[in-house]
């Protein structure tokens, strides 16, 4: 799950604000006024989905305990996808903040559900070793999206970055269905 989760994300990051100022708003280079505008329109959008995921994490753990960690994850996930795969069809600028709505939410339960399910489930005394094994697979992907994205963009994407955003989405949505894999351990199981 982790390792379809980051990717997703690091083509958000890495190609966003150039797709919104390129292919949102048309800007033919990097001179155009048009460009800087749309750089910092995609820089309200990742301002957008912060202040959505602050405000969604109030009710993440209500959510959650309801309907449980990795059904309210894969779901948060779920609409983290199709919010990347809709700027893509988003008809203005505008649209692209529903967009980073579902970014927002996603982003939420990504800093929150995978560590909670868990450190349900871990033994006391070997907390920091699984975690950091954990923590592994954020950056395991992050560095082979560096070092072979490069290749799939100018070879099967023909450097177009809303389909490297759209790809970015897909990744969530396998990370999405990855997550509803995983066993739970209640904790009252556990003591």
């Amino acid at each position: 799950m982790q390792f379809f989760t980051w990717p997703g994300l690091f083509l958000m990051w890495f190609y966003f604000t150039t797709a919104v100022a390129r292919d949102v708003l048309g800007a033919p280079d990097t001179a155009s006024p048009l460009y800087s505008e749309g750089v910092a329109w995609g820089n309200i959008c990742f301002g957008f989905y912060s202040a959505v995921c602050f405000a969604f994490s109030f009710v993440l753990p209500k959510i959650a305990d309801k309907f449980g960690r990795k059904y309210t994850h894969a779901v948060c996930l779920a609409i983290g996808a199709m919010g990347l795969i809709y700027v893509g069809f988003a008809p203005n600028k505008y649209w692209l903040l529903l967009s980073m709505t579902g970014v927002g939410i996603a982003w939420a339960s990504i800093l929150s559900m995978p560590y909670a399910m868990l450190a349900s489930t871990l033994p006391q005394h070997k907390m920091g070793v699984y975690m950091g094994i954990f923590n592994f697979f954020i950056v395991l992907p992050e560095i082979i999206a560096t070092l072979f994205f490069g290749w799939i963009m100018n070879n099967l994407l023909d450097n177009n970055r809303i389909a490297a955003v759209m790809l970015g989405g897909a990744l969530l949505g396998i990370a999405a269905l990855l997550a509803l894999l995983i066993r739970e351990q209640k904790v009252e199981a556990r003591a």
